[in-house]
């Protein structure tokens, strides 16, 4: 039978994925300094240049602000979580109470599995009456990493209505439903999310993995097609299968 937790293991870096490419796409009025800090959709290459060119800002200056966001968010990109946790906790001892070191501290801090810290530091940062769309997402994230799912999306569901149109809330909950095998749920929700501001390559290819672990494979391929080199696209087809074996769900397929 479907493992939910083996699945749900696997797609717990494309939601901090979403997480960080939001700022991309957030509106000026809720950007604030973060500006672009999603590293994760460069090339290796791309990313190692970035990473090194941001190591030597940073050691430069390790008080700049926008420079330790964004060397915070190329070293998560490149699998140093705690280094990056480790960067952004010096942030916050010289910007106290600061929303956005705040929020990249949580996502640093999810990412190395540090679960309940990352919440307690949103949870500090989160107005009440006027919560941060952006940390909203970043709680979703880390309540489904922990497999508290109706909890995730209840936030969700809080950060459309301050952020209505986003497709990063709409693709996390979209993810949130395929974490708990409600594929169908999960596709609609994608699906939603590639026609929202903010969409990009990543949500397109988010729809086209769950597209996939339906066994709908020629249409999978097609939406990795668009977005991905050839070579690209048959390691992404391989993943997709290797998952379904895995899980040992061919029968279930060949049957549906």
């Amino acid at each position: 039978m479907f493992n939910p937790k083996r699945i749900a293991r696997s797609l717990r870096p494309l939601l901090l994925a979403g997480v960080a490419a939001l700022t991309l796409s957030a509106c000026a009025s809720n950007r604030g300094q973060m500006g672009a800090t999603d590293y994760s959709g460069m090339s290796a290459a791309q990313g190692q240049t970035a990473l090194a060119d941001l190591t030597a800002r940073y050691r430069a200056n390790p008080r700049d602000r926008g420079v330790v966001i964004r060397y915070a968010a190329a070293l998560r990109a490149a699998g140093q979580s705690q280094q990056a946790a480790a960067a952004l906790e010096q942030a916050m001892s010289a910007y106290p109470g600061d929303v956005e070191i705040s929020i990249a501290y949580a996502k640093a801090l999810t990412a190395s599995g540090r679960f309940d810290q990352s919440l307690s530091v949103l949870q500090n940062v989160i107005r009440p009456d006027a919560p941060d769309w952006n940390a909203l997402l970043v709680m979703g994230a880390t309540l489904d990493q922990m497999a508290r799912h109706d909890e995730a999306r209840r936030i969700y569901v809080q950060a459309a209505v301050m952020a209505p149109g986003e497709a990063s809330i709409e693709t996390n909950l979209g993810l949130s439903y395929a974490m708990t095998n409600e594929l169908a749920t999960a596709e609609q929700h994608l699906r939603r999310a590639v026609q929202m501001r903010g969409a990009n390559s990543q949500t397109r290819q988010n729809l086209a993995l769950v597209v996939g672990l339906q066994g709908r494979f020629d249409e999978c391929r097609a939406l990795y097609a668009a977005e991905l080199p050839p070579d690209q696209v048959e390691t992404n087809m391989a993943y997709v299968r290797a998952l379904l074996t895995q899980q040992n769900r061919w029968d279930m397929i060949e049957q549906g």
